[in-house]
């Protein structure tokens, strides 16, 4: 049985990993505060991962699955804690990447500052550099908006939401916009393949090759909620991001190395479905934003 270290644990894509690899039969340790209910099936290490002390020392893991890093402090603070341990892979963020790069963006494109993304980008640049000073054997991998079951996120919860209050959707400006994503288990599956064939590249962007409009995916998630949708354009000044899931920043990420060994994903409206599926028994688990209030009260 392999031994598998994962930080945070109880929320979105850290508790998605930890089910996954519970049942994969892996031995899941988990680390975190203990602020949140913990998955089934995993070894609870309360900590705060910046203040571990000798608490891994002793222990060997087979592979970490580094999930909450931030910054260099993070990672820092988490390799000075452990003991041995053998693969580690760091889930990072498309954020690197500068709105003002050349699209799409290949993992070799030159790391800055995002305007749309701020701090947490520099941030998840500072915590890749740490690591592969401290470990150049480690993987990076770098997803756009990643979607699926445990979401706690407000993206496709706020429009199946506004579907099952059958409201109508405001959308920005005709719709065009397109938004790259990456379904939660096929970002397992690709730590699968990695752990596996251990390729000699070590940092992969990671997403589905196809990318959609708005306008397409809002309709696809109230089809999937079983309702039509109409649609109100939003035109003019008014901040996108005051009632709607996203930036009025458009990107796209070079997948070409994720496909080469991983061809097939998820296809969008699958994972949306199970989406939906979660959605319905959760949604208080949701982060839920002002979206709707604000749009009946300066939109209407």
């Amino acid at each position: 049985m392999k031994k598998a270290l994962i930080t945070g644990g109880t929320v979105f894509v850290s508790r998605y990993a930890a089910e996954y690899y519970v049942k994969k039969e892996y031995e899941v340790y988990v680390l975190n505060r203990n602020s949140r209910v913990q998955p089934e099936g995993v070894i609870l290490i309360e900590a705060d991962r910046h203040n571990l002390g000798n608490q891994l020392r002793d222990d060997h893991f087979d592979v970490v699955f580094d999930i909450t890093a931030y910054d260099a402090e993070d990672v820092d603070c988490l390799l000075d804690a452990l003991g041995s341990y053998g693969d580690y892979i760091l889930i990072s963020s498309s954020a690197v990447y500068p709105e003002y790069g050349p699209q799409p963006f290949c993992e070799n494109t030159q790391l800055g500052e995002n305007k749309f993304w701020g701090k947490y980008g520099t941030g998840k640049i500072e915590a890749e550099q740490a690591l592969i000073r401290r470990n150049p054997d480690a993987y990076i991998l770098r997803p756009p908006y990643l979607y699926g079951p445990m979401n706690n996120v407000y993206r496709e919860a706020f429009v199946f939401e506004c579907a099952r209050k059958n409201r109508p959707f405001y959308l920005p400006q005709e719709g065009q916009m397109k938004l790259q994503f990456f379904y939660i288990d096929d970002l397992c599956r690709f730590m699968d393949i990695l752990l596996e064939q251990k390729p000699k590249q070590h940092i992969f962007n990671v997403g589905n090759r196809e990318t959609i409009s708005v306008h397409d995916w809002v309709s696809l998630c109230y089809k999937i909620a079983g309702k039509d949708v109409e649609f109100v354009n939003v035109s003019g000044n008014i901040e996108q991001r005051n009632y709607f899931s996203f930036y009025n920043y458009e990107y796209c990420l070079n997948v070409k190395a994720q496909e080469e060994m991983m061809p097939e994903t998820t296809v969008l409206e699958d994972g949306l479905e199970e989406s939906f599926r979660w959605y319905l028994g959760h949604s208080d688990a949701v982060n839920s934003k002002p979206f709707i209030q604000y749009i009946d009260t300066h939109l209407n």
